[in-house]
């Protein structure tokens, strides 16, 4: 049976492409596909209407640094714990559905803790066939880290070594030495990942490192770097510090996640390479704006970091700001908001005085180029029918990405909900 055309009436249009909001514009979408775009469009006499003229409407948004085998923030400890693989696959799939209600068409998941199995790729696969409705996910099922390192969520039940030890033995990726790496990058590929990741530096939220403390060698990480791209994999890394980002820089990282005490000296190396970067603003806004009822909320380890680091990580984010390095979208929700609440991140970029276009290009364009995902992030012909729809100002409210008024994926419409 064929499916009728849909014809959306826009009141704004973003594309993906230009630094403007064009008035008036229409859509044609026939089956999973966009085959019009303009003005006054002709169409068959049969064609659904979709009046969108009080929104601003723009590419499906995509999240390219989530985690998403946790239901709930508040619960993340106890889920990576006690949560079974069938659990963490169920949270994949709760996530992947509540964000793609919020306008989130994509969404790239960086990696699972020690012992959470492969669920995601699962998860993946599902949405995929039809079977659930969720978010296009872009998965990565374990990242590379090292005994006792920030990746590794074993040291949560340190205190019992025996059970601790048993925990990290499940994980194929935490080890030592160039030939595990090498051998674990074959394996992530050989079990579906769709890119690799380096746990290259401490973080803000494990106890017993810093975030400028280098947690591999630099033989492991370029044993990993060239094995992915060997097998034609991108390979990203989570790091904090100017001095290993510019090692990894020069070992030939495509991106880096985070990034937050960045100099001038590496933005100049990624420009000059073309290396993204994901800047993951949200989980530091509470020491950026310092915003005391919020950063209670974090663990006390994450709370004093964010205060010693307070004068860097405010010299980072003006840094990132003024730079004209490829910034992608992503949110790395870990703490205070869900997984699925990706809208958050706009807010950031707009308070730490981005320009809004540049945070709009972030989350499609940009984020679809990182993901190598050539047929999303644009409203263009031919492109896949991946649209949502905002009633607030985009270029003037910082929280207008919370309220999603109308979401497709796929020339599919779906349910939307708003971020409470």
């Amino acid at each position: 049976m064929t499916q009728r055309c849909k014809l959306i009436k826009c009141g704004k249009m973003y594309d993906g492409i230009h630094d403007e909001l064009q008035d008036n514009m229409e859509i044609l979408i026939e089956g999973n596909r966009i085959t019009g775009v303009g003005k006054n469009l002709n169409c068959p006499t049969d064609t659904e209407i979709i009046d969108l003229t009080n929104t601003t409407v723009t590419p499906g948004l995509i999240d390219a640094h989530v985690h998403l085998q946790h239901f709930d923030w508040r619960e993340r400890p106890k889920e990576i714990v006690y949560g079974s693989p069938s659990w963490k696959a169920m949270a994949f799939l709760y996530n992947a559905r509540k964000g793609l209600r919020r306008g989130f068409t994509t969404m790239r998941h960086v990696g699972s803790a020690t012992f959470d199995d492969y669920g995601g790729i699962s998860a993946k696969r599902l949405i995929n066939l039809g079977y659930f409705e969720g978010a296009r996910l872009v998965v990565l099922p374990y990242y590379h880290c090292a005994v006792g390192s920030h990746g590794d969520h074993s040291q949560l039940i340190a205190s019992n070594p025996p059970l601790s030890k048993a925990y990290a033995a499940m994980s194929p990726t935490q080890g030592s030495g160039v030939d595990f790496f090498r051998n674990s990058v074959r394996e992530q590929v050989k079990y579906g990942a769709d890119f690799i990741k380096i746990m290259a530096t401490g973080g803000f939220s494990t106890p017993n490192d810093t975030p400028d403390d280098q947690q591999l060698s630099d033989e492991e990480m370029q044993a990993i770097i060239e094995t992915a791209h060997q097998l034609n994999k991108k390979v990203t890394a989570h790091v904090y510090g100017a001095d290993l980002m510019k090692k990894l820089i020069l070992m030939g990282i495509d991106g880096m996640e985070h990034g937050s005490l960045i100099t001038e000296e590496v933005v100049r190396m990624m420009e000059e390479r073309n290396v993204y970067l994901v800047p993951t603003f949200c989980p530091y806004d509470e020491i950026i704006r310092l915003d005391e009822e919020n950063l209670a909320k974090k663990t006390p380890e994450f709370q004093a970091k964010l205060r010693e680091y307070a004068e860097r990580l405010i010299a980072g984010r003006k840094t990132i700001v003024n730079s004209k390095i490829k910034l992608g979208y992503g949110t790395d929700f870990v703490s205070v908001h869900n997984s699925y609440d990706c809208g958050y991140e706009y807010s950031s970029w707009m308070l730490s005085g981005m320009d809004p276009f540049r945070a709009l290009k972030a989350a499609t364009s940009v984020n679809a180029e990182i993901l190598e995902m050539p047929d999303i992030g644009k409203i263009e012909v031919g492109k896949l029918a991946d649209i949502a729809a905002w009633e607030r100002d985009l270029l003037t409210d910082d929280k207008a990405l919370l309220d999603c008024a109308f979401v497709m994926k796929d020339g599919v419409v779906y349910p939307t909900e708003k971020t409470e």
